[in-house]
C-alpha cells in the first residue's frame, strides 16, 4: 500500500501534480514564518472564554444557531467602531476562518465552466480553492515592484471574463497596500467585461498604515471584503473569518454554507475575543511598531526591502533564496521562503524574537561579504 501516490487514485484532473498548503513546522527558538501573533491572549481575556464556552458547553446537546447572529451582530459593530463606515447585521457572514470564506464565495459565483483570477505572487489559497471548487485560475500580473499593473490586470480582466477577482490588500506574501484607486479600477473592469465579483482580502488590514476598504461596499453590490480573527486578535487557533457585503451577498453565500458550519464553541470564543478588542488592538500597535523597526534595519543592514503595512516583512535580494533560508534558520529562527525568486519573508514578532532574527540576518550579510 506505501507505493500508491496521490496522482495514482482518481483524482480530479486539476488536481494532479499539486501541493498542499503550508509552512515548515520546526522545534527552534525562534519561529517567525506564519505571520502569527506573537502575544498569547491575556489571562483575563482567557477567563471569559472559558465562561462563555462552560455557558455553551450546557447546551451542546442542542445544534448552535446557525446564523451566528450575535456573534455576526458584534463583528459589525467591530467593523463599523473601526473603520467609521456603518456595516450591520444583514453585511456580515462569518465562518471557520478567511479559507472557508474563501471557499463559499467560490463556491457561489465560481465553479465548473467559470474562472477567478488573482495577481500573483499573492495569497497561494486562492488559487488552491479555486482549483478545489472546479474554478478556473488565471494568474494576473504584477510589476517587479510587487504593486499591481493596472493597465495589464484591467487588459487581463477583459480578455478573460473571469467571474471572481481577488485583490489582496495588504498583499501576502509581499507586504505591501493596494490603493483604492486600484481596486476601484479593477471593479469597474471586472463590471464591464461581465458582472463579475471582487473579493477584497484584508486579512491584514489591522496593520495597515492606512484605512480599510470598507466604504467601497456603498454602491457596489459585486464588491466583497474578507477578513479574520486569526492575525490582529491573536486567534489563528481560533480559526473565524468572516465578510462584509452588500446583504444579497450574504443571503447568497448561505445557498451553499453547510448546516450550523459554525459550533457553539467557536462562537463563544469570538465573542469572548471581541469583548476584549481594545487591548488585542494594543498588541497589533505593539506589532506595527517592530514591523516598522524591522523594516528600517533591514535596510540599514543593506537588505532590499518592500514596503510593508501587514505583519511580516519580505526582504532580499538573494542569489539563492533557499540557502539563505537555511543559513538562517542554522542560525536558530524560521523564516519563510515563498519560494519568489531572490527573497524571504519573516513575520514581525516580539522584540526579542525580532533581535534574534535581526543578529541572524546581520551575521549572514557579513558572511555573504567576505
Amino acid at each position: 500500500m506505501s507505493d500508491v501516490r496521490i496522482d495514482d487514485l482518481p483524482v480530479r484532473d486539476e488536481l494532479r501534480g499539486k501541493s498542499p498548503y503550508g509552512a515548515p513546522q520546526l522545534d527552534v527558538p525562534v519561529r517567525l514564518n506564519t505571520n502569527e501573533n506573537p502575544y498569547p491572549l491575556p489571562e483575563p481575556l482567557v477567563e471569559r472564554i472559558a465562561e462563555r464556552v462552560r455557558e455553551a458547553a450546557r447546551n451542546l446537546n442542542r445544534y448552535p444557531d446557525r446564523d451566528a447572529v450575535e456573534l455576526r451582530t458584534k463583528l459589525a459593530e467591530y467593523l463599523t467602531d473601526t473603520s467609521g463606515h456603518e456595516v450591520g447585521l444583514a453585511n456580515v457572514w462569518a465562518a471557520n476562518g478567511s479559507n472557508e470564506v474563501i471557499q463559499q464565495l467560490l463556491q457561489t459565483f465560481g465553479g465548473p465552466g467559470r474562472s477567478a483570477i488573482g495577481f500573483e505572487p499573492s495569497y497561494s489559497m486562492h488559487g488552491l480553492i479555486a482549483r478545489g471548487t472546479g474554478t478556473g485560475w488565471i494568474s494576473g500580473p504584477r510589476n517587479e515592484d510587487f504593486t499591481i499593473d493596472v493597465p495589464a490586470a484591467e487588459k487581463a480582466i477583459a480578455e478573460h471574463r473571469p467571474d471572481v477577482v481577488f485583490v489582496t490588500t495588504p498583499n501576502n506574501p509581499t507586504g505591501n497596500a493596494v490603493p483604492p484607486e486600484t481596486v476601484l479600477a479593477l471593479y469597474e473592469a471586472a463590471q464591464a467585461a461581465k458582472p463579475s465579483m471582487v473579493v477584497v482580502d484584508e486579512a491584514y488590514i489591522e496593520f495597515s498604515h492606512g484605512d480599510s476598504l470598507l466604504p467601497l461596499l456603498d454602491g457596489r453590490p459585486n464588491l466583497v471584503i474578507s477578513r479574520t480573527m486569526s492575525k490582529a486578535f491573536g486567534a489563528a487557533g481560533l480559526r473565524l473569518g468572516y465578510l462584509a457585503a452588500h446583504p444579497a451577498v450574504v443571503d447568497a453565500v448561505q445557498l451553499v454554507r453547510l448546516p450550523y458550519h459554525l459550533s457553539a464553541v467557536t462562537q463563544a470564543t469570538a465573542l469572548a475575543a471581541l469583548e476584549h478588542t481594545g487591548t488585542l488592538l494594543g498588541y497589533v500597535e505593539q506589532l506595527k511598531a517592530e514591523r516598522d523597526r524591522l523594516v528600517r534595519e533591514l535596510r540599514a543592514t543593506g537588505y532590499d526591502v518592500v514596503e510593508s503595512d501587514a505583519n511580516f516583512v519580505q526582504f532580499g535580494r538573494f542569489e539563492d533564496a533557499h540557502t539563505a533560508w537555511q543559513k538562517i534558520l542554522d542560525r536558530g529562527v524560521l523564516v519563510r521562503d515563498n519560494g519568489i525568486p531572490g527573497w524571504l519573508r519573516v513575520s514581525a514578532g516580539t522584540p526579542e524574537e525580532n533581535d534574534a532574527f535581526l543578529d541572524a540576518v546581520r551575521e549572514l550579510k557579513k558572511e555573504q561579504s567576505t
